[in-house]
């Protein structure tokens, strides 16, 4: 029972061989770091294409899409070809998709993943053949093409083989060329919005405030995860220039009392708002063994006996010292963990101390099992 439970609290770290308990006052913070400005935002591309030059680790003939992708794609060349005599394993059918950054013009270069959807045993080696990639809204945004980079390989022959890492899933960096970029109109109208990562109606409220103190009343606190701004008539020709000074911006962000336990694991980590009522608690131990032997009963010498084989049980009960502690009313994250450590608590002690003392209405956090 006696283990170390490792503590994360008030900005001293204390590392240990099991996983542990962290807390920590909430920080000053850029406003850049817990907030966006909406409107800037990435797309996802999909496009399906095929990948050639396999080294016979392409798909097979019952991959039918396969080979009409290769009929099509040569029909387009002007070459006729016999659909049944068409052998397929040099060449592997993939979805390809890529995310398409804000701001990014026509030209511009983006990385492209690269996934078989057929029965190939690796696309390693291979070339992407050219592939529109198409939104949402079915609009082709960029083309791409070039070499496969898996990171993986499989080598060997029918039952013979090994395999590193996924060598149906590669990459082509800068494999795709953008077509079409995505104009995002950031306070063209005037106005500008921020959307907070984590909705609070305290931090919301910060930030409006902080915004204000350095450029006047121009921002409002819409709702917990958004803060509306008037861009200020100096700035209309220079709104980019508005959104950094606001990103710079100084603020401590508001957390509710919450703990998160991971149950797997045994980790635990606490707010530094977390607090707990007057509370007793104990914690011990009761430990049961059972051993069976088996015991061999020689006769005596030049008797007539036989050798007989008993089995006999051994039980041991062992029940550990009862600790019990009172946490008063003024208790903080501190309190609870070096109380628990007082007693010798493990972290999944710990874990089932924690849901008693919620269950019985004394804990003012949020309980979260992962």
């Amino acid at each position: 029972m006696k283990k170390i439970l490792a503590l994360l609290m008030a900005g001293v770290f204390a590392i240990g061989l099991m996983p542990g308990t962290a807390s920590a006052d909430s920080a000053v913070t850029r406003i850049k770091d817990i907030s966006k400005v909406q409107g800037v935002r990435a797309n996802q591309l999909m496009g399906y294409g095929l990948v050639v030059g396999l080294d016979g680790t392409g798909d097979g003939n019952k991959s039918t899409e396969t080979i009409q992708s290769i009929v099509n794609m040569l029909k387009s060349f002007g070459v006729s070809i016999n659909q049944s005599t068409l052998k397929a394993k040099n060449v592997a059918a993939v979805v390809v998709t890529a995310t398409l950054p804000p701001f990014v013009r026509e030209g511009d270069n983006i990385d492209v993943t690269v996934s078989s959807i057929g029965d190939a045993k690796s696309i390693q080696g291979g070339t992407l053949l050219q592939t529109p990639l198409r939104a949402g809204n079915g609009n082709v945004y960029a083309v791409a093409q070039g070499a496969v980079s898996t990171g993986g390989f499989m080598a060997g022959r029918g039952s013979n083989t090994a395999t590193k890492n996924f060598p149906t899933v590669g990459t082509t960096p800068n494999g795709a060329i953008v077509e079409r970029s995505v104009e995002a109109d950031i306070g063209t109208d005037g106005n500008i919005s921020l959307s907070l990562s984590q909705p609070d109606f305290t931090t919301a409220t910060r930030v409006a405030q902080a915004i204000n103190s350095q450029f006047g009343s121009v921002a409002k606190a819409a709702n917990p995860g958004r803060i509306d701004i008037s861009v200020p008539a100096y700035y209309r020709n220079n709104v980019v220039a508005f959104i950094a000074n606001i990103e710079e911006l100084a603020v401590m962000p508001d957390n509710s009392a919450k703990i998160v336990v991971n149950e797997r694991t045994g980790t635990i980590v606490m707010g530094g708002d977390v607090s707990v009522d007057e509370v007793a608690i104990t914690q011990g131990g009761l430990s049961i063994k059972v051993q069976k032997n088996k015991n061999a009963n020689q006769p005596d010498p030049f008797s007539y006996g036989t050798t007989i084989v008993t089995r006999n049980t051994d039980v041991q009960v062992k029940e550990d010292k009862a600790s019990t502690i009172v946490l008063p009313a003024t208790a903080n994250v501190s309190d609870i963990v070096g109380a628990l450590n007082a007693v010798g608590a493990t972290p999944r002690d710990t874990i089932s101390i924690l849901q008693a003392i919620k269950a019985s209405g004394a804990l003012h956090a949020e309980l979260q099992i992962m």
